[in-house]
Order: C-alpha cells, then structure tokens, then sequence
C-alpha cells in the first residue's frame, strides 16, 4: 500500500489538511503516515535568568527554571499527542484505512527525510500557527519543505471544498511534464475535470505547448482542455481560479518560463498567497 505524509502543527489549517490528505488517501488507496514535529525550542533548556544572584536565591531559581522546562516539555508532548489523536480521528471518519501517528522532535526536514523514500506525496497546511495574526505570510515550514522535497507537495488552503475542477500551469519544462505525466497515471484525477493553462506572449507557441500537454493527459483517458493566455502568470492565474471556479491549482516546481517565478522566486509566495484554493507542486 503506498503511504502519504500530512503534517500537522494543530494551526487553523490542520483540519483542512486532515480531509485533503482523506481525499487524496482514498483515491490512491493509501495509509497515512501523520506527523508532528516538535521544534528544538519546545522544552529546550531556558537561559540562565539569574544574573548575579547568590547563595540560596541563586540555586532556588536555578531550580524552579528546571522544573518549568520539564513543564513546558511535557506540556509540548501532550500537546503533539493530542494533535494527532484529533487528527486520526478526522481521518478514520473521513474513511482512511491506516493510520500512523509520528511525534518527532528536531528538524522539520530531518523527520521528512527519515520517511520520504517510502512517501509518495507530502500535504501541509499554507501557513502554520500563526495563521491567524501572521496572514501576509506564509509557513516557513512550508517554503523549507516545497523548497527541498523530492516527492509532490500539497498546500492544503484553509478550508476544505470537493475537488472537480482542476488548472493546471503549463509551460512545457522539465518539472511541468513530469507534473503531466503523473496526472496521467494517477487515480487522482481520474474523474475531474483538467484544464491545461499556458501563458506566454505568443498565443501560437502555447496553443502548441498546451496540446502537447493535453494530448498526453487524453490519451490516458481523462477529461482535458486549454487555455491560452498573456500576461502575469499571477494575475492570470488569480483570475482565472477566483472567476471560473476551479478546485485545484498544479503547477510544476520548476520552470523556463515566466511561471518560474512563481516557485523559485518570490512570487511564488504571492501565488500561494493569492489563490484560496488548495495548490499541488510536482519537481
């Protein structure tokens, strides 16, 4: 059975994550491996506040710092359990068949790394605990981790919604065709509706590159059209999601076009940012 990793931090987005990562779990017919990740600072030794106290006042804070980094650890850990414990319970009710609970601490990408060779996808929330006062911004973790996985990152958005309808940027690189041909192979889409979109200021050049595209995915039977357009790819892509309804944005993580920009540059937190859907990443 193939295995998916979710990532939770107990922000604003994990239950979201939790029923895409069901949807996804289900259509591939795969166990979930979910994870929660204690930084080195949850329960890490406090700095020495004492000063130049001496004598009994000087050991007695000594002490009463100790006993509150066990307090803050301990409280950590209950914490991540409980996470996960309200996690599993979203995803036996959404119907995922296997479960596994993951408490690590450390790195972020370390934990990653440990289990990536046996993942095939990684879905995370856009941004993390500070979701609800930090809304210009989003997740460190996630950049970190788009920026490094080997395997397709899901950016769950903040609130669930059915998937039917699916865009998919398409500039003919390495990463977009990659992106294509998992599409073509995978259970996923199987049953929704793609459109290709290429952006480029020759309409001639991305009619050609986006029936390259589609030819590929009707081929494997699904249902596929085009679009062409000129412009900013994320002014074209902003529109086109918040007027014509689309569920799913995909992208590839690299690009030679302008859609480059998107991923690798600053921008590509703009997209991200933009969209309030949920955006698929392929390398």
């Amino acid at each position: 059975m193939d295995k998916i990793l979710t990532l939770l931090d107990g922000s604003a987005y994990s239950e979201s994550v939790c029923h895409h990562t069901a949807w996804i779990a289900k259509k591939l017919n795969a166990s979930v491996e979910a994870m929660h990740v204690l930084g080195r600072r949850e329960g890490a030794v406090s700095t020495d506040l004492s000063g130049a106290l001496r004598l009994g006042a000087r050991s007695a804070l000594l002490e009463e710092l100790s006993s509150l980094d066990e307090q803050r650890a301990k409280l950590a850990q209950a914490k991540g359990h409980a996470i996960l414990e309200d996690a599993k319970n979203i995803l036996d009710q959404d119907g995922v068949p296997l479960v596994n609970l993951r408490l690590r601490k450390g790195d972020l990408l370390d934990a990653v790394r440990e289990i990536e060779d046996d993942i095939r996808a990684i879905i995370i929330g856009k941004r993390g605990e500070g979701a609800d006062f930090a809304t210009g911004h989003l997740g460190s973790n996630l950049e970190r981790i788009v920026r490094t996985s080997k395997v397709p990152v899901f950016v769950a958005s903040r609130e669930f919604k059915p998937i039917s309808r699916v865009l998919v940027a398409y500039d003919g690189s390495a990463s977009a065709k990659v992106a294509i041909d998992r599409i073509s192979t995978s259970p996923v889409f199987s049953d929704l509706d793609i459109c290709v979109l290429c952006i480029d200021d020759s309409s001639a050049k991305a009619q050609a590159t986006a029936e390259e595209a589609v030819a590929i995915l009707r081929k494997a039977n699904l249902e596929a059209s085009f679009r062409v357009a000129s412009g900013e790819p994320e002014e074209v892509l902003g529109k086109l999601v918040s007027e014509e309804n689309f569920n799913l944005l995909v992208m590839g993580a690299y690009g030679h076009s302008r859609i480059r920009s998107l991923i690798i540059g600053s921008t590509t937190t703009a997209m991200i940012q933009t969209v309030k859907i949920p955006v698929l990443l392929y390398r």
